[in-house]
Parts: C-alpha cells; structure tokens; sequence
C-alpha cells in the first residue's frame, strides 16, 4: 500500500504522529510520501511533537509540485491530511493547487482515490462546513478529530489513538484499538 500523509499547521502534530507510528507498524504498508505544509513543523515544535523516521517514509517539499504525490500515474492508494486546517479545506474545495498537498488531493478525488480529512478546528463557520460538505459530495472523508471517551483513556495519546484508529479504519487497515462490546470490563 501507498499512502500520502500531509500535516498542516491545524494544532493537533500528535495525531500525525501516532498515525505515521501505526502504520509504520503495518507490514502492508510499502511507503509513505509525507508532505508538511509551511508551517506544519513549527506548530509541531511548539506542541513538543516530532514526527518518526523510518525508510518508507519519503518527505517531500509542499512546494514540490514535481513530487511523485502530484500526479495519479504514481498510483498512491489513500492520502489523509492530518491535522487538517480549514484553509487547506477550502483551498482543496475550490480546486486551487499550488501547493504539493492542494494537488495531491484533487488527484486523490479526480482518481476517485480515498482522501481522508482530520479537520481540527472549532468552532465551525458556515463556510467551513459547506466547504467540507461539498468535499464529501466529491468523494472525501471528512473525520473530525473527535476523540472517544467512553474507552477511558488514561493518556492524552490514548485519546488521540481513537481518532487514529478511525483513519486507519478508513484506509482499511485493521489496528489492535478499542472495539465497542469486545475491550468492556
């Protein structure tokens, strides 16, 4: 499998993390193209987050518009934009791409590929959420980056791991996380 992992500058560098952990510990996972917008690592920085290294993981430029993730002959099964921020939202809805992210994932809906969205931000205004209704019109997840509580999350990584979970879900990966009426005392 082939995926496309973009961070933006949304708070929330932790998801971003545990999701490159988890599927680093995929074997059907074969690469990784990991894009981080201008301002994503900043926000990581400052949030204490640093994102893993492993050879499958290939970082590519956001400038970088001759990235194998730019174009849908590189044959990328998914791409989740994780934290994703509702500029880059609306940047993707109205079809702009000048960066590697806006362009990797209008390939991903003009492929008819799986392009997951882990929107971080609230409140929502209303162009936001039509922004992120005609995404999902067109083919994308949209997942907020709700977390689960009723698993009784001890660690705020532990809460963070249900919103990954659910990407992972959505890439069809199966993950060893909390299942409703299995992980009960």
């Amino acid at each position: 499998m082939k995926l496309i992992v973009a961070v933006t500058a949304a708070s929330g560098a932790l998801y971003a993390r545990l999701l490159l952990e988890r599927l680093i510990a995929c074997p059907e996972v074969e690469r990784i193209a990991l894009v981080r917008s201008r301002h994503a690592s900043g926000v990581a920085d400052h949030e204490g987050v640093s994102l893993p290294c492993d050879p499958r993981i290939e970082a590519y430029d956001n400038d970088d518009l001759f990235a194998p993730a730019a174009s849908g002959s590189a044959r990328y099964e998914a791409m989740v934009v994780i934290p994703c921020s509702v500029g880059t939202v609306g940047r993707i809805a109205s079809g702009v791409s000048r960066t590697l992210i806006e362009r990797a994932a209008d390939v991903m809906l003009k492929e008819r590929r799986r392009l997951v969205l882990v929107v971080r931000e609230t409140p929502l205004s209303l162009v936001h959420l039509r922004n992120m209704a005609f995404l999902a019109e067109c083919g994308a997840v949209i997942l907020p980056a709700c977390p689960a509580f009723y698993a009784n999350p001890a660690t705020v990584e532990a809460l963070c791991t249900s919103v990954v979970d659910r990407v992972l879900a959505q890439l069809g990966i199966v993950a060893d996380g909390f299942e409703w009426g299995k992980n009960e005392a």
